[in-house]
């Protein structure tokens, strides 16, 4: 299938790195609001037609397209493609407002088009492995889950150079104004929607520690750096989940079963081992085993994962499961109503920055410390 992409800036390098491992797939055309930028990257992957999104949208050879533009603009540049009859994978979020994207899901639905979004890291060896062994009950039933999604403190890092393969920047003003939530919770929360089914409900916090990040431009928007949620899934299970560009890195998750834990250490790396440890009584006193082992990891695409520096991924797994379901006329994995699901919680714990904390209305005056301390 001959796809175009629609923003050619530093995500779009990720996607392209990945294509020479699906020859079903051909990028037809780039277009960029920076025609340079376009150019540049075509000219790194052989592309031949850098365009305007009007004449993508006016091409009927181009079935799909992927959304790779800012996030503020996912939700106008999808809408135009569904209305041209184009078949949109969109870059996280779908959508930064909820009725935007439910507009997105009913337009798409409505005019028998395949609609998606990213991150697609769920279809990777790691959490296909992990959803498989809480099926299988292999540590017992689950109960709970801890998941993280922290970054280090990323305002105290170099992040005005970090650049991909091109030299295009990381975008840090549109990241940090998004606010790392709506940027990356979605890595956690495709597993937790996927292994444990939908949400019933969440309660969350969410806060900006730092306003200014030391950026050279101004924030125009002081976006959650932090957030932390409890979840409610209809299957009983509740899971906790951190994330921010504050707290050391850790992008683990840990389901706590009744006989035992599973564990994944990376969600971003898609062969991260996935371990199990026991729990057993010994006379009245009941722990887990220090002994950890390894869960077989299920092989499906390990050839494909690419190495991007923080991550292992496939960014074209997800655009090329929908292709596949497409050609094959089933439902896709990544369905428009999953991502519909995983936006509505990452805006819920995202918006918790305005809606979701509780201020109290006493106070107390500092505790002296005890002499000897």
């Amino acid at each position: 299938m001959r796809f175009a992409i629609i923003g050619s800036g530093f995500v779009a390098n990720f996607y392209l790195t990945a294509l020479k491992h699906y020859p079903e797939l051909e990028c037809a055309a780039l277009s960029d609001l920076v025609p340079e930028r376009a150019s540049r990257l075509a000219g790194k992957f052989g592309i031949n037609r850098v365009e305007t999104l009007s004449s993508i949208l006016d091409d009927p050879q181009i079935p799909l397209v992927l959304n790779l533009t800012n996030p503020r603009s996912h939700f106008e540049i999808s809408k135009a493609c569904l209305l041209a009859g184009k078949h949109v994978y969109s870059e996280k979020p779908l959508a930064m407002a909820m009725d935007e994207a439910t507009e997105l899901v009913t337009l798409a639905e409505s005019k028998g088009l395949r609609l998606s979004s990213a991150p697609c890291n769920f279809l990777s060896e790691s959490a296909q492995t992990l959803a498989k062994a809480v099926r299988e009950q292999l540590a017992g039933p689950a109960r709970l889950v801890y998941a993280e999604m922290d970054d280090g403190m990323v305002h105290q890092m170099r992040y005005d150079q970090w650049v991909n393969d091109l030299g295009v920047p990381w975008p840090y003003k549109d990241e940090f104004e998004v606010g790392c939530t709506m940027e990356h919770a979605g890595y956690s929360l495709t597993w937790l929607a996927g292994i444990f089914g939908p949400a019933e409900r969440v309660t969350a916090f969410s806060s900006c520690l730092i306003p200014d990040k030391g950026t050279e431009q101004p924030l125009d928007v002081n976006a959650p750096d932090f957030s932390v949620a409890c979840i409610q899934f209809a299957s009983g299970v509740v899971a906790r989940l951190t994330c921010s560009i504050i707290a050391p890195h850790d992008h683990t998750v840990r389901v706590f079963a009744d006989n035992g834990t599973l564990s994944v250490k990376d969600t971003w790396h898609y062969d991260s081992p996935v371990y199990r440890t026991q729990r057993m009584t010994i006379r009245r006193r009941t722990f887990e085993t220090p002994w950890r082992r390894k869960v077989s990891l299920l092989r499906g695409g390990a050839s494909k994962i690419q190495d991007t520096g923080a991550a292992r991924m496939d960014f074209l797994r997800g655009v090329a499961d929908m292709v596949a379901a497409i050609q094959e006329n089933r439902p896709h994995r990544l369905s428009a109503r999953f991502c519909l699901h995983v936006n509505e919680l990452t805006l819920a714990i995202s918006n918790a920055f305005d809606t979701g904390s509780y201020r109290l209305t006493t106070s107390f005056d500092p505790v002296e410390p005890m002499p000897w301390a």
